[in-house]
């Protein structure tokens, strides 16, 4: 080997403390992509080989940290985890410590999301484990389990005491049913306050209409629906007072003409009910009708007796009746016959019986 080899293998093999200076300044500062030359030897190129390596470990660890956060953070991935080529001594323990620290984090989350999809789905019978492999939560972890676990006792509590209600006043009929959840507050207390007014009005509203209704039933046209209604409630209250009004109307006139035709002898009344149809103007009309036969047959009798009394024989009831009333005229029809007959039999009597004799002369012998 010349002198000149010798002296530049020698230059290689010192090392270059100013530039290893700015490769740790650059360490330091978080420079990852700082690097020694490459072709030094002997010592200095050990150390500048070894700290190459060291800042290849940083850069790669940089960059699975990276892809883990957006992985895992982002994405949402959990199952995630951190590789690294070189997981010997400390660089393993800091690379276990990482994987450590995400599921940690992602254990208690994947739980929390478990419970919460179920309550998503309706299924509220589940809650978050206080306790992951062992290990009982705490810290914010343990508050937040605690606070869905809360969250879906009382969403349990709730749904249980509005199908209650529900069942009782839907589909049993009982009525004043109140649903019942304790230690509920905001939302949840303004939603069982709201299904307990809606419980109160229906139970209002179907009382009052029921009571109206059955003393209908029971012949009472005096009551009315009063409680407050709108909707669909309002026009059945509506209805129902419209009919009481008419059944009212209906029964006064009915016992008026009742009154005037049967009790007082007033005959030729009709019963007046204003806006009705179908059966109620039906049965007016029939109450009418009825009024009306029963007008022209008695007043034809009365006609025919009235006559009979003044000795007027020559009329005949001639109504068309039937039943007993056919029966009332056949029998004043042939009691007119017959004391016409009479009559005239006894006029020709008396006729003959005030004609003078005719006498013929007798001379004495």
């Amino acid at each position: 080997m010349s002198d000149q080899e010798r002296k530049l293998d020698s230059s290689q093999d010192q090392l270059d403390v100013g530039l290893l200076l700015n490769a740790l300044m650059a360490l330091k500062k978080g420079d990852f992509s700082h690097r020694m030359p490459y072709e030094w030897t002997g010592v200095a190129g050990k150390v500048a080989d070894s700290f190459n390596e060291i800042m290849d470990m940083q850069e790669s660890l940089v960059n699975e940290v990276k892809k883990v956060a957006k992985v895992v953070g982002k994405d949402g991935k959990l199952n995630r985890r951190f590789v690294h080529k070189n997981n010997g001594g400390s660089w393993g323990v800091m690379v276990d410590s990482l994987n450590g620290l995400v599921t940690d984090l992602t254990q208690p989350t994947s739980e929390m999301v478990r419970v919460i999809n179920a309550v998503a789905e309706g299924d509220l019978s589940r809650k978050v484990e206080l306790e992951i492999e062992g290990r009982p939560l705490t810290g914010e972890f343990l508050r937040t389990a605690n606070n869905i676990n809360q969250m879906v006792t009382q969403l349990s509590m709730f749904a249980s005491e509005v199908n209650r209600v529900a069942r009782e006043v839907g589909t049993e009929g009982i009525l004043g049913g109140q649903a019942d959840v304790k230690g509920v507050s905001g939302t949840w207390k303004d939603l069982t306050d709201s299904v307990n007014n809606m419980a109160n009005n229906l139970t209002d509203q179907v009382r009052n209409i029921a009571a109206v209704t059955t003393a209908v039933a029971n012949g009472d046209l005096s009551k009315k629906i009063t409680v407050n209604a709108k909707g669909e409630i309002l026009e059945l209250k509506d209805t129902v007072n419209t009919m009481v009004d008419q059944l009212s109307t209906f029964a006064s006139e009915v016992t008026r003409m009742a009154r005037e035709v049967g009790t007082e002898g007033k005959l030729g009344g009709q019963a007046n009910v204003k806006g009705v149809s179908g059966t109620w103007r039906d049965l007016t009309e029939s109450v009418n009708d009825m009024a009306s036969n029963l007008t022209e047959q008695v007043r034809n009798i009365a006609v025919v007796t009235t006559a009979v009394a003044n000795g007027d024989l020559s009329k005949k009831i001639t109504a068309d009746v039937q039943g007993e009333i056919l029966e009332l005229k056949n029998t004043i029809n042939t009691m007119v016959d017959q004391l016409s007959t009479f009559a005239s039999e006894v006029t020709r009597m008396a006729s003959a019986r005030s004609e003078p004799k005719a006498f013929s002369a007798v001379r004495p012998k």
